[in-house]
């Protein structure tokens, strides 16, 4: 949607890890050439630039086809008060490395970032002598082997981090199902969309204790023709056993939604618009 916008201004984009993690291809790939990376090493960091004006954008993980939602990751977007303006999926393929000549018996630790471990757990549970240690971030543990020589450590890490630190794959694609996707947003302090391409909106709602309020929250979207993609529950830390709901839909038209959203106001306690964009698949 705004590739033309990109072309015309150096933007500056935040991404969690450094070259060569899965957020640099996301980021490298989305936005032009004019823009410019920025590098942290945490979710809450890549946030923050983005909420204090440092980057005009931020590419933030939010659910993996293996592992499931990246939970935090919701409510530092919900907290910061971003706008979702686009998504990414890329099929994820983790690669184990280590320092050139090595092979999979002369290592004895492998570090990586949770995430990643968590998809590779089944090839994790075959190596019980081997020790797991998290890391920030994929790209980070590669560069580290290569830097300090670390001859008994294995990074899970992406195939590009493997040329980039020049490393060896002594095991190919060790994630538990070969049709790994992940799915990420970007975020930003704009709200901008394009009325006539947008066709996904992700929403929260925070609904009473009524019966049924969320059955006829999700009968409210189909009645509009609205479809129904994701749906995620997160626990309200201030008000016990109460829930707020983080919802993903797809539309035709836009005006569906905004039906749709004057109807849900009604049974819901709160709602509120984290995004309208264009849906994006692999």
């Amino acid at each position: 949607i705004f590739r033309t916008f990109f072309l015309l201004i150096m933007i500056k984009v935040a991404i969690q890890g450094i070259k060569g993690s899965y957020h640099h291809h996301v980021a490298s790939d989305y936005f032009s050439d004019s823009s410019e990376i920025i590098e942290y090493f945490s979710f809450d960091e890549l946030i923050q630039s983005v909420v204090h004006n440092i980057c005009d954008y931020g590419v933030l993980a939010i659910e993996n086809s293996i592992a499931g939602s990246i939970i935090p990751n919701y409510s530092l977007m919900d907290n910061s008060n971003l706008q979702i303006v686009g998504e990414y999926y890329i099929n994820i393929n983790h690669q184990l490395l280590a320092l050139n000549g090595k092979k999979i018996d002369d290592i004895e630790v492998i570090s990586s970032h949770p995430m990643a471990l968590l998809q590779c757990k089944d090839f994790l549970k075959k190596h019980p002598r081997i020790t797991i240690i998290e890391a920030k971030d994929t790209a980070n543990v590669a560069k580290e082997i290569k830097n300090n020589n670390i001859e008994n450590m294995a990074a899970i890490a992406s195939l590009e981090a493997s040329k980039l630190y020049d490393l060896s794959v002594i095991k190919k694609n060790i994630q538990n199902n070969k049709n790994n996707e992940t799915r990420f947003v970007i975020v930003s302090k704009k709200i901008v969309y394009n009325q006539i391409k947008c066709d996904k909106a992700s929403l929260k709602l925070v609904l009473s204790h009524k019966t049924g309020s969320l059955a006829k929250i999700l009968n409210i979207l189909s009645k509009n023709g609205l479809n129904l993609t994701k749906i995620q529950s997160l626990p309200i830390a201030e008000i016990t056993w109460k829930y707020s709901f983080f919802i993903d839909t797809t539309f035709e038209k836009l005006d569906d939604l905004k039906k749709a959203l004057k109807k849900i106001e009604i049974f819901a306690d709160s709602v509120k618009v984290l995004g309208i964009y264009e849906k994006r698949m692999l």
